[in-house]
């Protein structure tokens, strides 16, 4: 039996991808397919989904919710790291790495795919930052700066 501190310092065995398909997966194969799960989740929560024709937008998606429209940006992460997942919520410019902004999206919508979890995050609460640091589902202490937008798709209905 392997004890915690052997397999390496705040790591988890959950972590990352689970079966010899899915570690051969490259990043962006398991982005598209983090993609498609959105639609689906997003249906079955009742929200229409629309896909911007190319990949020049700064969103993945355009949520319809009632009368309201969402500019919705998909991250996906297997990435575990000192107990908790990394999602990397930038995009490239030729200056290098930049936060998306508010008038970019309006979401940041990370899918933990160990989990098969979802935290829905505001751009406003995203906003400056280039990584968000999500705890997982049985994490023992706090839960952390976005611990109340886990499974939160209610904030797609308001306002």
């Amino acid at each position: 039996m392997q004890s915690k501190r052997s397999r390496g310092a705040g790591r988890s065995r959950s972590q990352g991808p689970k079966t010899a398909r899915e570690r051969e997966l490259t990043t962006k194969r398991r982005g598209e397919l983090s993609e498609l799960a959105f639609v689906y989740k997003a249906a079955t929560q009742g929200f229409h989904v629309a896909k911007p024709y190319g990949d020049s937008e700064r969103y993945d998606f355009i949520l319809e919710a009632g009368h309201r429209l969402w500019r919705i940006q998909v991250k996906a992460t297997t990435t575990l790291r000192n107990g908790r997942y990394h999602v990397n919520c930038r995009r490239r410019t030729h200056g290098g790495l930049v936060p998306y902004r508010p008038e970019e999206v309006d979401f940041i919508v990370a899918h933990i795919i160990p989990e098969d979890g979802w935290f829905i995050v505001p751009i406003a609460v995203a906003q400056g930052h280039t990584t968000l640091l999500l705890a997982p589902r049985d994490y023992p202490l706090t839960p952390g700066l976005y611990g109340a937008y886990r499974e939160a798709w209610h904030l797609l209905r308001e306002k």
